[in-house]
């Protein structure tokens, strides 16, 4: 070992060696100290911070009591198991609606004194039986525009030990207590299928009843249930369309041991609120002339306000709103400020994002600014937003797109921001029909998307490649709203093409398993009897007679299957495989004699090839019929397993038949989409892998190393090229920075990703769009080389097989899996490579490397194995260092 090498070793050694064995990162349903769950038997899982495998039995307890769980004392659970990997279902006593509890898992050594980790969740509401009083409204008029405030007045006897507030709305609300917002959620709750299922949140609102007098207020927004707006999609016309509702259970427990539930009911008073129109997909409206001081706080005058009115349930379902929420996460201060006249002003944002604005002004009462989100601004320097508004359909110009409007009182410094609608943007125009001066402090931009924790990083020595990644993680999230969606501006709808194509690159940047599995749910409310699923979900009916098919609506099969793979947990196959099967079985009634399908939208916006939908579509009914059969195999349905995997195989026969000559290796025509899904998808007979690879990396060079694929086509491209011998060549494509490229979309000043190669498209053209976004997944993979291994999902087995590509110094990939952070990392010196890599405590690893010379390890070499140019060797936990030697 070489003193660079030993420094290097040292160095990472010292870092990744020096970790305490820890029990960290405890959750339950995968979220933190969650309340409100309402599922019998949550899921614990927790990670070990430590530098090695560290093989331990576990004890876990459940109790109500936390001193006599955090010592190893359990009520209701006591359950001791061996090396269990890192997650484990509730099995103990019976729980209770209603009831915080505690759990602790320690280390069971032998002869040493256990140390407990304490963690807690607490239950809700289960079943609509256990809601008490009644949804309320205030009017019956699904056109009325301004949004309804509603009141209720409490006094509070006893000394309250703990207070939980459980909300449910068809629509949107902001709850208050005393005049403040309980929460830091934003648009709650998330949207759902409303007329078959809503979701309530809880709040533990302890803090706010220690005094005897409360006041209790409810603002309710429309969201999708009460959609004003007109626009291609109508979601005006929704058959579940109705005047906003709630339903609220506040149960306060006393320290004298009894309790009482406070619910809402026709005594709430009620009244108009100053936000007088509200649209989820065009704006908000505010006078605050009509704002009524105090209508959250006790001892308000309500004697000219109405009584709430009972209402039906919007559907005969309530659950837990179970999921991170949707947050104000990151404060966007503007770059510049440009001056157009006396009375308007634009504002870069510097980057576009999904959320929301904020705007201080001071002027005399009636003054009414327009406040304009747009990604693009015209060639005078005014917003323009003739990229995004071709599907808003308006009847007057009383609802502009993308537009708040405020009414000022001309109460001093006023300050405005929606509470129930999100846009996509970068500039910002403020115009107000009277003059007025305002600088960079007067706007402030707020980055708006569900809360999902980062999970992986990406940083190279190419910087294309860094803004690439950062600027496909933006789109994501930006496009995360407790559902996937195509755009935060034009549509909001969640397309099912777009989330399949890109779920890998949600998981490895993201901990997004409880947005997945509600959607999943989303999923299981829209198919039909006979297995058919919308292309957009949720919807009210839109999208089941056009852009479903296999090519898009395989979420049902490939989004449950890749949870499965990144967390080992296969609560989302066993939930959802008989809609899987339900879907495979009317592709299969409604397809072709010889097991081929055109039902789809096919390569969408391609490059300039277009990929017959029959090939496509025709796959993506072979990967629902691999997973359906692989899935069958792991639930030990047998005769299911067999039926399903003589399916996959005709399906892939009749493939191969009909688009494969055998004699050339070229699939159809031979564009990139063709011969990179056929490769990818594992379509290709074994003995003509090589053969069809080539022929991709030559129309590759062919198209001057660039990209020739539609959405489908990013999905494989990179992959097929990478995983066939074709690294470099992959990376070459992927970091190109001319037309068409990922790089081509930065040069041009891209923050996020576009929903068109061509950004001088006439059609197809939102700037923040996640559907070409699986060179995000692609980084991780094909350079970095981080796999989870089918037969140990969950990264229980992380493969690894990176690409030291040419070109690239320097690359690093980190992944936080179940089991801890995953390293794969290296850097370039001449002909050699210093590889890195760690494994997390209580997994293992496979490094597998390609055409290679030598390599030397900090470990025992006899451990490394050599077949021709290839070698691999199996990790234990721990952090680990490479010197390899290239060919």
């Amino acid at each position: 070992m070489d003193l660079k090498f030993y420094c290097h070793f040292l160095l990472f050694f010292l870092f990744y060696g020096s970790q305490a064995n820890e029990i960290i990162d405890l959750k339950t349903e995968y979220l933190t100290n969650p309340i409100g769950i309402d599922v019998t038997n949550p899921r614990f899982s927790w990670k070990i911070k430590s530098s090695e495998h560290y093989n331990s039995h576990y004890h876990l307890v459940v109790g109500t009591d936390s001193s006599e769980v955090a010592i190893g004392i359990g009520q209701y659970w006591s359950t001791k198991f061996v090396n269990y990997e890192n997650r484990i279902s509730y099995a103990g006593k019976k729980l209770e609606a209603s009831t915080k509890y505690y759990w602790a898992i320690a280390k069971d050594t032998p002869n040493s004194k256990k140390v407990y980790y304490v963690s807690s969740f607490a239950t809700g509401l289960w079943g609509i039986s256990e809601w008490k009083g009644n949804w309320i409204t205030d009017t019956s008029d699904v056109n009325l525009k301004p949004a309804p405030y509603f009141r209720k007045e409490l006094s509070i006897n006893k000394v309250v030990a703990t207070a939980t507030a459980y909300i449910t709305a068809a629509g949107l609300f902001e709850f208050y207590i005393n005049g403040k917002k309980i929460g830091d959620h934003f648009l709650d709750p998330v949207y759902t299928r409303f007329d078959r299922r809503n979701t309530y949140v809880t709040f533990d609102v302890t803090p706010h009843f220690k005094t005897r007098k409360i006041a209790l207020g409810i603002l309710l927004g429309n969201g999708w249930y009460n959609h004003q707006s007109t626009a291609v999609w109508n979601f005006d016309k929704a058959g579940w369309r109705n005047r906003p509702r709630f339903l609220l259970n506040l149960k306060v427990d006393y320290t004298d041991g009894s309790s009482e539930i406070i619910r809402s009911d026709s005594s709430w008073k009620t009244s108009l609120s100053p936000v007088i129109l509200n649209s989820i997909y065009t704006g908000e409206h505010v006078d605050a002339r009509l704002e009524q001081k105090g209508w959250n706080m006790h001892g308000f005058d309500d004697n000219t306000w109405e009584n709430a009115i009972p209402v039906a349930a919007p559907s005969s379902r309530i659950v837990a709103q179970s999921i991170q929420p949707i947050r104000l996460t990151d404060t966007l201060k503007p770059v510049s400020l440009t001056k157009l006249n006396d009375t308007s002003y634009v504002y870069d944002m510097g980057r576009n994002i999904s959320g929301i604005t904020q705007l201080k002004v001071e002027s005399k009462g009636g003054t009414t600014f327009w406040v304009t989100h747009a990604e693009q601004l015209d060639s005078v320097g005014n917003v323009d937003l003739a990229n995004i508004d071709v599907h808003y359909r308006p009847t007057d110009d009383s609802d502009p797109f993308q537009t708040d409007i405020y009414t000022l009182s001309g109460d001093g410094l006023e300050i405005f921001s929606p509470k129930f609608n999100y846009k996509g943007f970068q500039y910002v125009r403020v115009t107000s029909d009277q003059p007025f001066v305002v600088d960079k402090e007067s706007l402030t931009g707020y980055f708006a998307h569900s809360d999902v924790s980062q999970t992986g990083t990406i940083t190279s020595s190419n910087d294309i490649i860094n803004k690439i990644w950062d600027a496909t993680n933006a789109a994501y999230l930006s496009n995360l709203f407790g559902y996937p969606t195509d755009c935060p501006q034009r549509e909001k709808n969640g397309w099912t093409g777009d989330a399949h194509i890109n779920i890998e690159t949600g998981l490895y940047n993201f901990d997004a398993i409880t947005i997945y599995e509600k959607w999943m749910a989303d999923h299981r409310d829209e198919q039909q009897p006979n297995g058919v699923l919308p292309s957009i979900i949720p919807t009210w009916g839109w999208g089941y007679d056009w852009g479903n098919g296999p090519d898009w609506t395989s979420t049902i099969a490939i989004i449950p299957w890749e949870l499965y793979q990144f967390y080992g947990d296969d609560t989302a196959l066993i939930d959802n495989y008989e809609a899987i099967k339900k879907y495979v079985n009317h592709i299969t009634e409604t397809c072709q004699e010889n097991r081929l399908t055109d039902w789809g939208l096919g390569d969408w916006v391609p490059v300039k090839s277009v990929t017959p939908r029959e090939f496509t579509s025709s796959i993506y009914y072979f990967v629902d019929a691999t997973i359906l059969a692989k899935t069958a195999k792991h639930l030990e349905k047998e005769e299911d397993y067999k039926f399903y995997s003589r399916l996959a195989t005709d399906i892939r026969n009749a493939i191969n038949i009909k688009f494969l000559n055998r004699e050339t290796g070229i699939y159809g025509q031979g564009f990139q989409t063709e011969l990179s899904a056929a490769l990818y998808w594992d379509i290709v007979p074994e003995d003509l892998r090589s053969k069809v690879a080539e022929n991709l990396y030559k129309r590759v060079l062919a198209d001057d190393k660039h990209i020739d694929v539609g959405l489908l086509g990013t999905k494989t491209i990179l992959g097929a090229l990478s995983e066939n011998g074709y690294a470099d060549l992959a990376y070459e494509v992927a970091s190109q920075e001319t037309f068409p490229s990922w790089g081509w979309w930065i040069k041009n000043g891209a923050t996020t990703l576009y929903e068109n190669w061509d950004i001088a498209a006439t059609s197809d053209i939102s700037r923040n769009h996640i559907m070409f976004g699986a060179i995000g997944a692609w980084l991780y993979k094909g350079i970095g080389g981080i796999y989870p291994d089918p037969n140990a999902p969950g990264f229980k087995n992380v493969l690894l097989k990176p690409n030291f590509v040419t070109g690239l110094d320097t690359f690093t990939a980190k992944h936080t899996g179940p089991f801890g952070e995953i390293v794969s990392s290296w850097q370039r010196d001449g002909n050699k490579i210093i590889y890195k890599t760690v494994i997390p405590p209580n997994s293992t690893g496979t490094l597998q490397l390609n055409n290679v010379k030598d390599v030397w390890s900090d470990g025992d070499k006899s451990e490394i194995n050599r077949l021709g140019d290839s070698i691999s060797t199996n990790l234990k936990a721990g952090a680990y260092i490479f010197k390899i030697e290239l060919k």
